[in-house]
């Protein structure tokens, strides 16, 4: 173990603005063939993965992405049986997805192998143990490369990706976007990160235009995440599903029906209150 003390993060939000934890101690590093993985003990928010020195997800904030990453589109489907994320090494988005008790096969494919042990090795807080549950069946592949393969139609495709640049921005595209149409269920639905409204419009706007060429129901929606210092814009895509036609009071009833327990962010308040957008986003995605 590499244990390396008093290290200050920075990540730059944009070119001159960003986002910093101090008194840091580097417990991991490992240069893949993809990208250098970091693992870190912090202050505020306990061990906290980076990639090419970027935040990727913590212990004590983890909640705040993946459980929004994950249940709007959970919840509204009336009962989701398959799903695919790509991405999501971690554990996380995979972890939350699991609770809905419909799931029966839940594909995660990973393009980086070292991403998922180092999660399985420090990052129990976060998966909770989720790569034993038989449900789940990791793949280390393209995420391109095992969509075009999948022989299954997914109810839940999730996009748990790493910025838009590199090997990530083949899937952040028109085409990938009419892939995963094409292997959704009757009914089913897409979810992605699509960044900060503030600090990246541009990522944002882009992002709601080619999910917009593909799907007839495009819902987005905002939270703020600390780690990653802004506030931070997901959407759900899909061609019959509209999260936003369902109310606080049926997304409690599901989540009590369906026992999704152990929440610290998302509820049905939540779930409208997410959608509900400043007159500077309307704005930013009316252009």
């Amino acid at each position: 173990m590499d244990i390396t003390p008093n290290i200050r993060l920075d990540e730059a939000l944009t070119a001159t603005a960003g986002v910093y934890f101090d008194g840091t101690i580097l417990l991991a590093r490992v240069e893949s063939p993809y990208q250098t993985i970091e693992i870190y003990d912090t202050h505020d928010v306990g061990r906290l993965m980076r990639i090419d020195g970027v935040n990727m997800t913590s212990e004590r904030d983890e909640f705040f992405y993946h459980e929004n990453l994950i249940h709007p589109a959970a919840i509204a489907h009336p009962a989701p049986k398959t799903a695919l994320i790509i991405g999501g090494g971690d554990g996380g988005a995979a972890e939350e997805l699991l609770k809905h008790p419909s799931i029966t096969h839940c594909d995660l494919c990973e393009l980086d192998g070292e991403v998922i042990q180092l999660a399985k090795q420090y990052l129990q807080v976060v998966h909770h143990g989720v790569f034993g549950d038989p449900r789940l069946h990791v793949s280390i592949d393209d995420g391109v490369r095992f969509l075009q393969n999948s022989t299954i139609n997914y109810d839940l495709i999730y996009l748990d990706l790493t910025d838009p640049v590199g090997e990530s921005a083949a899937l952040y595209t028109v085409d990938f976007y009419s892939a995963c149409s094409a292997k959704l269920t009757n009914g089913g639905a897409l979810t992605i990160h699509i960044g900060s409204p503030f600090m990246h419009p541009e990522r944002v706007n882009a992002a709601i235009g080619r999910l917009g060429a593909v799907f007839q129901h495009v819902t987005p929606y905002f939270g703020h995440i600390p780690i990653y210092g802004a506030t931070w814009g997901f959407a759900v895509a899909s061609n019959l599903i509209d999260i936003a036609a369902i109310d606080a009071t049926t997304v409690n009833t599901r989540l009590a029906s369906r026992n999704v327990s152990k929440r610290q962010f998302y509820n049905g308040e939540t779930h409208t209150a997410m959608q509900a957008l400043p007159e500077y986003v309307k704005t930013l995605l009316a252009d």
